[in-house]
């Protein structure tokens, strides 16, 4: 197995803007969504432990003492988040109230749902103003109130990404539009990641709508810390078993975070009590195993690292002593465990600030869930000024049985990487470029750019660019752009249109090509090198380095925004190897539309002239092989027409 590079490695100021609170108590991020705490649908999105929870507080207890809201109904998808809302002193810092929750209104604790629902009923019918629950107790106790239940109440949906606009999968979804459209209740929606990891969009366009959005980026998150100053992701790939592999990226001297495979997944070897044995083996000699369930392995160099392991749940007691140490001990105690191996667990709302290394061994199917892993070492800790996240995916093999999914694995995780290189790196703010205009810090002027029509699109830009990319990298279309096998041009002038015209069904063709332009500069732009020569900075675009002041839309809608993924590949995996993705991908054949085909009649026309002869599908050049798939479906299309003429 090979070590490359990271793919990403990013580093930050640690100029402690993001930690520092002002005279109320209030970090950076909680000050600009308080500043929107009139809104009556208000959508927060911001990383792990930037204060979304307190955020919350400092709204709801606005409206209530301010707002005429009654109650305040706070749902998170598990019951450990749970913690994250109890009573907290907030005037000792400088607020007005503290926050205050009754024992009995925390719905959180054991116990089955029956039980949590009639607890949820009795609250709305007495003078508590504060609870807190599971999403599936709101669900259920829904399922038995009207809609006007919720009249002059605050509904806060905690992990806001589980909610989806498709009623046959998402009960909540359906909840929170009855909620919205059937009563005067206010809504707090708040995630760390808008997007989900399919094609289903959390909201309904005319409920998304509604919303006022607050972003507070991973940029401003990571660059405003006081501790951690850089953040490495990388991929590391193998063959065979990966037990056998991951000596090779495990650093006993980095608080580690392991995340086995899912029992179900291609990599698992189904037996993940034998895999987390084989881990245990790699890190050292068994020495016991104290009270509390940690266990002490010392160290082929004669150290004694303390580890957690999740992943056994044949004794559930043990296990829930074990997670109640992690939550309430090791989240304070640096010392108290160096490594915890989890499976299906400690990802979203899990603290441990002193995670330094989240080592993921295959892909994962949802980009959520690489930003929730994520999430878990790029929290500011004391003595950790770098955090790496680690993607242990197999190669594929010539003579698997499924050389199409392996290919498509491995993509997903490449895709999902290249995503987080935009979220974590810093914004760009783009305008059209006016003649004789001179350039504002921190804009970037293009050429051509049609500026945002309509505030709809200006909306758009400015808070869910992310998510659109998340939806662009998860088409089906992404395999041949990947590779290099879909013209720039038809991926940023078909695919991506076809993606927002799915996504934004309500705007219309000047907004949807004013929002495409922005996310093609974007992508494109964030995903060049860029070198600095004196005073000026430089952009490859289409093999050549521009003027970042000279930037022209049709230069940058001629440049694959996904081309990198192909780099990494051809980069990271053996010339064998990427021969097999290659002929994988060329066996998954996208169907050419006819749209592209008249966008594409004039690059093979060229090729024709040029060079004396038409495009061979056998061609190992991809964009070659691509003209001749078009001229086959000109072909076949006139044949069709022909047939209908007779």
């Amino acid at each position: 197995m090979r070590q490359p590079e990271n793919l990403i490695e990013i580093n930050y100021a640690a100029n402690q803007s993001s930690v520092d609170v002002d005279e109320l108590g209030m970090r950076d991020m909680q000050r600009r969504v308080f500043a929107e705490k009139d809104a009556q649908y208000l959508l927060v999105k911001a990383p792990p432990a930037s204060g979304k929870s307190r955020a919350l507080m400092f709204v709801a207890l606005d409206k209530l003492f301010h707002q005429g809201i009654n109650k305040i109904i706070i749902a998170v998808p598990e019951r450990s988040i749970g913690a994250s809302f109890a009573s907290t002193a907030l005037v000792q810092h400088g607020f007005f109230a503290d926050w205050e929750i009754e024992d009995r209104n925390n719905l959180c604790t054991p116990g089955g749902d029956s039980g949590k629902v009639d607890a949820f009923l009795r609250f709305l019918e007495g003078d508590d103003t504060v609870l807190v629950c599971t999403h599936a107790t709101l669900r259920f106790a829904m399922a038995k109130l009207p809609a006007s239940a919720f009249d002059d109440t605050l509904v806060a949906i905690d992990e806001f990404h589980h909610v989806s606009a498709d009623k046959d999968s998402s009960r909540l979804g359906q909840v929170v539009h009855e909620i919205m459209s059937g009563s005067s209740a206010h809504v707090v929606a708040m995630t760390g990641s808008y997007f989900r990891g399919d094609s289903v969009p959390v909201l309904m366009p005319e409920d998304e709508e509604k919303f006022t959005p607050v972003t507070f980026n991973y940029y401003d998150q990571l660059n405003g810390y006081k501790h951690l100053k850089s953040l490495g992701i990388g991929h590391h790939f193998y063959q065979g078993r990966y037990t056998d592999a991951i000596h090779e990226v495990f650093d006993p001297d980095l608080k580690t975070l392991i995340h086995i495979p899912s029992v179900n997944s291609s990599e698992s070897t189904k037996d993940k009590i034998e895999e987390v044995n084989r881990i245990l083996d790699l890190i050292g000699t068994f020495e016991g195993k104290d009270e509390s369930g940690i266990m002490r392995l010392r160290t082929p160099d004669g150290r004694v690292l303390r580890v957690a392991d999740l992943v056994d749940d044949s004794d559930l007691m043990a296990r829930s002593n074990l997670l109640g140490y992690l939550g309430q001990v090791a989240a304070k105690d640096k010392d108290a465990v160096d490594v915890i191996i989890a499976l299906g667990m400690a990802k979203e709302g899990f603290d441990w600030p002193f995670a330094e290394h989240a080592l993921t061994v295959g892909h994962r199917s949802s980009l959520t869930e690489v930003i929730q892993i994520i999430g878990r070492v790029t929290r500011d800790a004391q003595g950790k000024p770098r955090a790496q996240f680690t993607n242990l995916i197999a190669e594929p093999a010539a003579d698997a049985d499924e050389v199409t999914t392996a290919v498509n694995t491995m993509l997903k995780a490449i895709t999902a990487s290249l995503l987080m290189e935009q979220v974590l790196a810093p914004n760009f703010n783009f305008k059209p470029k006016e003649p004789g205009e001179a350039p504002e810090p921190g804009t970037l002027a293009v050429k051509g750019l049609k500026a945002p029509p309509t505030d709809r699109v200006r909306q758009i830009i400015e808070t869910d660019l992310n998510d659109l990319k998340a939806t662009i990298l998860q088409d089906p279309g992404f395999r041949r752009a990947a590779a290099g096998q879909l013209d720039a041009e038809v991926a940023n002038k078909v695919l991506i249109p076809k993606i927002l015209r799915e996504r934004y069904p309500d705007l219309n063709s000047a907004e949807a090509e004013s929002l495409r332009q922005h996310v093609v500069v974007d992508s494109v732009v964030k995903a060049g090198e860029v070198k600095e020569v004196g005073d000026k900075k430089f952009v490859m675009l289409a093999k050549k380095y521009v003027d970042l002041d000279k930037l022209d839309i049709n230069l940058i809608d001629k440049v694959n925004p996904f081309q990198r993924a192909f780099e990494v590949l051809s980069k990271s995996v053996d010339p064998k190897t990427l021969r097999v993705v290659m002929d994988a991908i060329a066996e998954t054949r996208i169907e050419v539309t006819a749209e592209e085909a008249v966008l594409m009649y004039p690059k093979l026309r060229e090729f024709q002239r040029m060079e004396g002869r038409v495009p061979s599908i056998r061609s190992k050049d991809p964009h070659e092989k691509r003209l001749a798939e078009i001229l086959l479906f000109l072909r076949r299309a006139k044949a069709s027409q022909a047939k209908v003429n007779a």
